[in-house]
């Protein structure tokens, strides 16, 4: 079976010269070709332009610096293709990614895939990031053909407690996307992007463990180059809250239940941090105040286990550095 229909490819980039050609050759590298590549420029002051002028069927704009989602949408308008993928402009995708995609995508209708792949360490190594999943793994046992097709009740477990699908792992139908890339989350805005469309329809998705891409890690990824501190600040913190307003009304009582714990959970983790490790009291005190307020039994359940966690990593460094 053979499909041509056009996949329009985002790569959206922020000072990343010295990277964002591999993308870019990735992309024209692929045994699928009927493809439309746009690279957004998000406010670059380094020579990514210069770069990107190198691919003269590459299509490339510029605009003023404000984050990874509105760089998506502003490609979302430019794309022709009825396909849409966001290749981050630092990792590498396999020349099959899209062939293998394209064809699970659209021989059985489905509103997006996606597939594993090789997860670069900053101490020069790489490993199968979704082998070890927690939240994948109840649904191994229905692989077939390579791939895993997903009920819609399963979709929606997975992607309210967890987000196993990094936007250059994704390959989803346009008219699938509700509204796009939500601009006022800071770190997961590709899963906010996920929930719109699964709590808005009965969305059909697959993916497959066959590693297809590869994803680089430096000290400026949005995720992956952050400090866990950082990451729980803005994703299970700010982002969560951000979500736990918008979807409120699509939620069902036990999932929105289950961000709220999530929420304070992390609300909680971060006062241990500022505390423990900041000694920042008045943060810390402040985001308590902030768990007690929704729920105060769950906050004084959540306390100690948080914070002996804490208390124990900080006294087993310090025996480390006298050692």
């Amino acid at each position: 079976m053979s499909f041509t229909d056009l996949v329009t490819i985002i790569i959206p980039t922020y000072n990343r010269a010295g990277k964002v050609n591999e993308a870019i050759e990735s992309a024209l590298n692929q045994t699928y070709q009927n493809i439309q590549i746009i690279v957004v420029d998000d406010g670059s002051v380094d020579d990514t332009a210069a770069v990107v002028k190198r691919y003269p069927g590459v299509e490339y704009y510029y605009k003023e610096n404000n984050g990874q989602a509105s760089a998506r949408n502003f490609g979302l308008k430019m794309a022709r293709g009825s396909i849409i993928t966001s290749l981050d402009s630092d990792d590498i995708w396999y020349p099959d990614f899209l062939s293998f995609c394209v064809e699970k995508l659209q021989s059985e209708q489905l509103d997006f895939v996606f597939a594993n792949w090789d997860q670069d360490t900053k101490e020069g190594g790489s490993w199968n990031f979704l082998l070890n999943d927690p939240f994948l793994k109840p649904f191994f046992h229905k692989e077939k053909n390579e791939w895993i097709n997903l009920e819609y009740e399963e979709t929606r477990y997975l992607y309210v407690n967890a987000c196993p699908s990094p936007s250059s792992s994704v390959v989803v139908r346009k008219s699938s996307i509700i509204a796009g890339w939500d601009e006022q989350i800071n770190i997961g805005d590709d899963w906010c992007m996920y929930l719109d469309m699964i709590l808005s329809k009965e969305c059909k998705i697959a993916f497959t463990m066959r590693k297809l891409w590869r994803k680089r890690v430096d000290e400026i990824n949005i995720y992956d180059g952050r400090k866990w501190s950082e990451v729980l600040e803005f994703l299970y913190v700010a982002d969560l809250k951000t979500k736990l307003i918008k979807f409120k009304d699509r939620l069902k009582k036990p999932e929105l239940k289950a961000l709220q714990e999530r929420y304070m959970s992390s609300l909680v983790e971060l006062a241990k941090h500022n505390l423990i490790r900041e000694f920042k009291i008045f943060q810390a005190l402040n985001l308590l105040g902030r768990s007690f307020s929704l729920d105060v039994m769950y906050t004084l359940k959540a306390i100690p286990s948080l914070f002996m966690k804490g208390l124990q990593g900080k006294i087993k460094n310090m025996g480390l550095k006298k050692g």
